[in-house]
């Protein structure tokens, strides 16, 4: 359905996406991650035809989206964020009036805008002014814009964000049902839901693919065997510099509002460390609360991705960086064997010119 080929986007010497590659098939459920500024925006304004890319070619349903646009962007239903509503107009009126935008033929557009209104629950508020909504029924109404015409792909930046928590979940089980006959890409910062929509998931930092996986893949790249998750009392704050014997590692994960904090604790290779934890706090006054098995959320996953992606970055940059120097003192060095041999050349016919004036 979507192939997105070596994709670059260039604004002067800026690299807002960077040679990404990625396959999304009939029916699939996708969540775009990454930071704010990783190139997400980027990107999905490229899928839907919005920007061109500098380089590389966007294959939508078997039309190059740069080439046949009409074609390709008759298959994508766009929902951005902050879709910009006309608030003087009902809901059917503004579902017509995006019917009419994306050339529905005629005959066809009651047909479309009443499937839209039935897909998103908006038929007991058909002929309300869309400036008396709550704020998760003009989501519906954004969506019900994306959906009139019946693509195949919906596209959707951040769809619950500023909802309240019933409204996100009402939202949630409306994309679910979407997902049954559509393809949807969807972009979230909040990461739990993501997990619970999503089958695949592609994180994107610094305008490059980190990975594409399942959530549940992705959960268990971040490495915790034999962890132990702590939630404990520390008056003096002891923990930070605390060893406690069989700890490879000791990381704060959060403070909570009761003044307790939660630790992982990261123990040596097949070491269980449980017991140890019990004794060495204990001697330091540190209360325990709570020990658990750290249960890993998508959340940790992807933070745990970009930092291993920042590292391997920084560590490439340092890598160039000396390989730049090494070229510069190459070329000095150079500069300074070729003056050397020129001087030697000098000499050596000075030389040879006094030795035949000798002879002479």
């Amino acid at each position: 359905m979507i192939t997105v080929k070596n994709v670059t986007k260039k604004y002067g010497k800026f690299k807002a996406v960077d040679n990404i590659s990625f396959e999304i098939n009939d029916g699939e459920i996708i969540g775009l991650l990454g930071p704010n500024g990783a190139g997400k925006s980027t990107t999905m304004n490229i899928l839907t035809g919005f920007i061109e890319p500098t380089e590389g070619d966007v294959i939508i349903n078997g039309y190059n989206i740069s080439k046949k646009p009409r074609k390709a962007k008759k298959c994508i239903g766009y929902m951005p964020e902050g879709v910009p509503l006309y608030k003087d107009m009902t809901v059917k009126e503004f579902i017509t009036y995006m019917a009419e935008l994306k050339g529905v033929k005629k005959d066809k557009i009651k047909e479309s805008v009443e499937q839209a209104m039935t897909d998103t629950w908006l038929q007991n508020v058909k002929k309300v002014l869309i400036r008396n909504l709550s704020k998760g029924y003009k989501q519906r109404v954004s969506m019900a814009g994306a959906l009139v015409g019946n693509p195949e792909i919906l596209i959707m930046d951040e769809p619950t964000v500023g909802l309240d928590p019933k409204q996100i979940i009402e939202i949630r089980n409306l994309i679910k049902k979407l997902g049954k006959d559509h393809t949807l890409i969807i972009s979230s910062h909040i990461l739990s839901e993501i997990s619970q929509i999503c089958e695949k998931v592609i994180i994107i930092n610094k305008g490059q693919i980190v990975a594409i996986d399942s959530p549940e893949h992705l959960e268990d790249t971040v490495n915790v065997e034999n962890a132990i998750n702590i939630i404990i009392e520390d008056k003096e704050n002891k923990m930070p510099n605390l060893k406690i014997n069989g700890a490879k590692r000791i990381e704060l994960i959060k403070e909570n509002d009761d003044n307790t904090k939660e630790y992982r604790i990261i123990p040596e290779k097949d070491y269980d460390i449980r017991k140890t934890i019990f004794s060495d706090l204990a001697k330091e006054n540190i209360t325990i609360f709570e020990l658990k098995k750290p249960e890993i959320t998508l959340e940790e996953a992807f933070m745990d991705l970009i930092k291993k992606n920042e590292k391997e970055k920084e560590e490439q940059a340092k890598q160039e960086e000396e390989e730049k120097k090494q070229k510069e003192e190459q070329k000095k060095q150079e500069k300074i064997d070729k003056k050397e041999k020129k001087q030697e050349k000098k000499n050596k016919k000075k030389e040879d010119k006094i030795k035949k004036g000798g002879k002479k």
